[in-house]
């Protein structure tokens, strides 16, 4: 527990004492003390603390808020709890403010911890699923792919954090109609090599690279393949080519610094009946029924808006059945406590549906929670930007990461929430200066590191400083500042609750535009050597701040710029 979070445990305790002994004395009458809230006020000028105990003790008390206040304050000891002092504002707020030995605990607290500092233990070791990008095996990833990745992986992150058992997942879409499809357009090409017109139906897949695959999968096997039976062709195309894709995918992601700790094959779920047991579990549970020659699902009775399909009439059946028994299987099978699903905001229709099937089969959908991400477009010079100036080709995954740093990629997908639309401005990704939110972040943490080096050449080191050494920052900027350093565990643990890393993202722009506020307002290198070391104490407690969250997100944390 943080010392933030102690210190609002110790003044929780305070009032209910002061509650207590406020009924004792005869200044509120018997009644049982209601629940209320701390919180830290939007404006810190009204107090460091806030409490709405009063507010919300009139009615049990049947007295004024303000009245009530005031017996509390009367009553209240805050030696011991890290703040010095109160007012009463308003209708009956009570307003707390952080003594110095705050201040000092915080600071002392960050640098003791070092890279622990920031985790917590609100999950409990709980484990959890985060399931992301998952994208189609039979072709490149696209810009989509790229906030969907950076946002799962820091999610998982930050929910290891917040202290879960995280696992990360990519599900191969391995069976079912894009792989047919695949199939197809390989064979058409494959066939064009060694026959005059044939020509590619317009639903195929008309990529480059499935040219690619066919010629090099002709160079291995010549015209072996030409006269075979259409299905062993097509087989023997998809043997060949799917593993060289997934394998692709690999290396992209592994690029963009995103190892998963499994990689999910949905041909597995076929292969092991899983996908016809969830038909014939729901339909022993009587919540199936035959339709023109289909099998449907009764999903309205579970919430969902409409009753769809499982088996088509031709016997196959759709492809939400083995997402459904997918998701069966992270829930029951593996028992994971929580599977977390990051989806386009195309699939808002889809999750209901799913959940009623969960719920349907006997599980507590509200286990899975799905995040919901908006599309992304890129800007340059003012415009969208569709094309690749290298290749001339659409933007993907691997051609956005060869024109812009990796650093910046991770960091500016994740500076709005998921649901939010997002402009990628690529100019901005390669500029070196306080404009590029990633290079603003980077360059604090560097400009402490080169403070500790240039001191260290006038054989000035950091030490450790006492209690009272610290309070010698009393600085506005200073306890700016810290007040920002204190409330990480705070913002890692609402960020999780959320699931928003670019709460995380913001809260280390702040930390770092507040670190440059200090160091332009209060120089570090001083006669007086107790302050000096003190700012030393408050520079290095920053720099850990920034290094541990761009670490978590897999962003460097340089010592020089």
């Amino acid at each position: 527990m943080s010392t933030a979070q102690m210190t609002v445990q110790k003044l929780e305790a305070a009032i209910k004492e002061a509650f207590n002994s406020a009924i004792e004395k005869g200044l509120l009458p018997q009644g049982e003390i209601p629940q209320f809230n701390i919180e830290i006020p939007a404006d810190r000028s009204h107090g460091d603390l806030a409490t709405n105990a009063a507010m919300v003790s009139a009615r049990t008390f049947h007295a004024a808020p303000r009245a009530i206040a005031q017996a509390l304050t009367s009553e209240i000891k805050l030696e011991g709890t890290g703040l010095k002092g109160f007012e009463i504002a308003g209708p009956g707020f009570i307003n707390f403010f952080y003594a110095p030995e705050f201040y000092s605990a915080v600071i002392q607290e960050i640098n003791s911890k070092g890279e622990s500092y920031g985790r917590s233990d609100f999950g409990g070791g709980k484990k959890v699923l985060v399931e992301f990008v998952s994208a189609n095996p039979t072709g490149p990833m696209h810009v989509g792919n790229a906030r969907g990745g950076a946002l799962g992986d820091q999610l998982a992150s930050l929910l290891d954090e917040a202290g879960y058992q995280v696992s990360r997942e990519f599900y191969v879409n391995d069976a079912g109609n894009q792989i047919e499809k695949f199939g197809l357009s390989l064979d058409i090409r494959y066939l064009q090599l060694y026959k005059e017109g044939i020509e590619m139906p317009e639903d195929s897949y008309h990529g480059q690279d499935i040219i690619d695959h066919a010629k090099a999968f002709a160079q291995i096997n010549g015209d072996k393949y030409v006269d075979a039976p259409q299905e062993e062709r097509r087989k023997a195309l998809v043997d060949y080519a799917l593993p060289l894709n997934i394998a692709g995918l690999e290396r992209d992601l592994l690029k963009y610094r995103i190892k998963y700790d499994n990689w999910f094959r949905e041909s597995t779920l076929h292969n092991s009946g899983a996908v016809k047991k969830i038909v014939d579990m729901l339909t022993e549970k009587g919540h199936t029924y035959e339709k023109d020659d289909a099998v449907w699902f009764k999903a309205e009775q579970f919430g969902a808006d409409k009753d769809f399909v499982l088996i088509r009439s031709n016997g196959l059946p759709t492809y939400v059945v083995p997402d459904i028994a997918y998701h069966y299987d992270k829930l029951v099978t593996r028992g994971y406590d929580k599977a977390i699903d990051v989806l386009g905001a195309d699939h808002h229709g889809y999750v209901p549906r799913l959940k009623a099937a969960l719920t349907a089969l006997g599980v507590d959908a509200s286990k899975l929670d799905v995040v919901l991400m908006q599309m992304v477009r890129l800007i340059k010079d003012g415009e969208q930007y569709k094309l690749s100036k290298r290749s001339g080709k659409a933007i993907t995954l691997v051609t956005l990461l060869d024109e812009i740093p990796i650093d910046a990629a991770r960091f500016f997908f994740n500076l709005r929430e998921a649901n939010t639309h997002f402009d990628f401005d690529l100019d901005l990704a390669v500029e070196k200066s306080s404009q590029n939110p990633v290079y603003y972040v980077q360059y604090a943490h560097a400009r402490i590191c080169n403070i500790i080096k240039r001191l260290a050449q006038e054989g000035i080191s950091p030490r450790e400083c006492t209690a009272r050494e610290l309070e010698k920052l009393d600085a506005p900027e200073e306890i700016e500042l810290i007040n920002k350093l204190a409330a990480l565990e705070d913002e890692v643990v609402t960020a999780a609750k959320s699931y928003d890393p670019s709460r995380i993202t913001r809260y280390v722009y702040d930390t770092a535009a507040l670190f440059h506020k200090f160091y332009n307002a209060c120089k570090v290198k001083s006669e007086d050597e107790a302050l000096m070391q003190a700012r030393l104490s408050l520079c290095i407690a920053a720099r850990t701040v920034i290094a541990n969250i761009l670490t978590m997100f897999r962003i460097n944390a340089p010592e020089t710029m």
